[in-house]
């Protein structure tokens, strides 16, 4: 039998991202991983599945991202927490102009607590282009993102800000990394 040498094997990270349904996660996903940005809503049923090879110039090497985008709609939480499974990281999306997406971020925190542990995670408040309309106010913010202990990145999916290479997946295989 022939002796398997794992550095032969690419090295691969499952990040799930979740939060309540129509802050932008699969708008998000899809600029990150493809590039594209439609501007209408399609309901995840399920979850989504995307793949994108980041290089890490740093280390020399490529991570391939497994990128499950999860269903927001509580009527889907019993599939989508069976897909969280064998997650290495984590991306919380709440709107900027929804305060239950922001009020539910304990509630998916602990979900994801629930079947993968204490996992690599960010907070991502998305839509920032609507900062006059928010729903919560900065002192909220940095108050919840204390409380859950993670570190905050602000995006507008609309407008590519904080989106691309340098964005949130690009941060979270840093401190996963680490």
């Amino acid at each position: 039998m022939e002796d398997f040498d794992c550095d032969d094997f690419e090295k691969t990270l499952k990040v799930i991202v979740v939060g309540n349904g129509n802050v932008g996660k699969t708008s998000m996903t899809t600029r990150y991983a493809k590039g594209k940005y439609t501007g209408t809503y399609k309901k995840t049923i399920g979850v989504d599945f995307m793949e994108k090879t980041v290089e890490l110039r740093d280390l020399g090497e490529s991570i391939n991202l497994m990128i499950w985008d999860t269903a927001g709609q509580e009527e889907f939480d019993a599939l989508t927490s069976r897909y969280y499974k064998g997650a290495g990281a984590v991306i919380y999306v709440f709107s900027t102009v929804d305060r239950a997406s922001f009020e539910d971020l304990p509630k998916w925190k602990r979900k994801v607590e629930e079947e993968c542990g204490q996992i690599c995670s960010v907070l991502v408040q998305n839509k920032i282009d609507l900062i006059d309309d928010a729903a919560m106010s900065r002192d909220e913010v940095e108050d919840m993102t204390d409380f859950l202990n993670m570190r905050l990145y602000r995006s507008c999916v609309q407008d590519n800000i904080n989106v691309g290479e340098g964005w949130s997946f690009s941060k979270l295989l840093q401190l996963q990394i680490a």
